[in-house]
Formats: structure tokens, C-alpha cells, sequence
């Protein structure tokens, strides 16, 4: 199955997220669906229905726990629910830029990759980094949070630059003159 919004929002409240995740959720899908939509008329295949529901469960894990896990066990809870592999993919993989199978391990996970690499996974995991709460903000905000935590930034780079390369043209540019325009 791959959850349309009523059907997610149901997952949400199955599973007891709070509001708060549920309205950040939804603002990312509009990033994502913005985003993924442009990319399919710069002639890319990408599945914006997958998209959708992958950006509204991304946070789903965090009804369980505010932790870098969050993204494992939300993985876990849809997958239970029978939802699609390729959105509980997505929902596993958005954490930070993604995370190698090393680093995964160093922090208690299981060893397994989580690094986006499919063009939807790297479509979710990128709008999330530029929605604080429910409101969009620069990327750059995001890039400052990864120096300061010390994380990968060069990792967060490249993600931004696989999607300007699939677009031909700054991701978070179009994201912004997108959602200005629909307003």
C-alpha cells in the first residue's frame, strides 16, 4: 500500500503522533511534491505519489522516540501496517543526510544502509532539511545545525547536489519560487 494523505494522517494517529508532526509532516510532502514535480517535468522519472506518502510518514517514528532512531522505528511500525517498501525506505533513510552502515552502528542501529540514494528517498530526505516545524526556511539554516552537531555536511552537500544535477538548477531555488508562487 502507499498511503494517500487520509490514509497517513490514520497511520499518524494509529501510531499517536502528536500534531506538531503530523503539520510537519504535511509541510514537507508540499516541499517534496513541489520539488519531485518539478524534477518530472525537467524529464526525470520519479514517483510523486511515493513521494507524497513518504514525506507524510517520514516522522512517523517519533510517536516512539525523539532520537536518531526515530527513522528505524517508523520503518518498522508502517512496515507492520503494510506499507509499501519503498516508502518505508524512505521513512528509514531520511535521518540527517543519511547515515553508512559504520555510522549506524556506532550509534546502536543495526547495520544496515541508510543513505538515500533512490531519487524519491533523496526528494523526502532533502525537503525535510529545509522544514523547521511547518515552516520552510533556507537550507543553509540546516547546514549550519549539521556543523555545529558536528555531522557529515559534505554528505548533506552532495545531497543537494544530486538534486541540482537531476534539475539542472539550485533544488532549494525552485522549492522557494514554487511555494511562493502557489501562495
Amino acid at each position: 500500500m502507499i498511503p494517500d494523505e487520509g490514509q497517513a494522517v490514520e497511520l499518524h494517529r494509529h501510531h499517536g503522533s502528536s500534531d506538531v508532526v503530523v503539520e510537519h509532516c504535511r509541510t514537507v510532502a508540499t516541499v517534496a511534491c513541489a520539488l519531485a514535480a518539478e524534477i518530472k517535468g525537467h524529464g526525470k522519472e520519479v514517483d510523486v505519489k511515493v513521494v507524497n506518502a513518504g514525506a507524510l510518514l517520514h516522522d512517523i517514528g517519533r510517536s516512539r522516540t525523539q532520537t536518531v532512531r526515530h527513522g528505524l522505528e517508523g520503518a518498522e511500525m508502517i512496515e507492520r501496517d503494510g506499507v509499501d517498501k519503498v516508502v518505508v525506505d524512505i521513512v528509514r533513510k531520511h535521518v540527517g543526510a543519511g547515515l553508512s552502515p559504520e555510522e549506524a552502528r556506532s550509534l546502536g542501529l543495526p547495520d544496515l544502509d541508510y543513505i538515500p540514494r533512490t531519487l524519491e528517498e533523496r526528494v523526502v530526505c532533502f525537503a525535510d532539511k529545509m522544514v523547521d516545524s511547518k515552516r520552510i526556511r533556507p537550507f543553509e539554516i540546516e547546514v549550519q545545525k549539521f556543523v555545529k552537531k558536528g555531522h557529515d555536511v559534505a554528505r548533506l552537500m552532495a545531497l543537494k547536489k544530486s538534486l541540482q544535477d537531476d534539475l539542472g538548477e539550485d533544488p532549494e531555488k525552485v522549492v522557494l519560487d514554487k511555494i511562493k508562487e502557489s501562495r
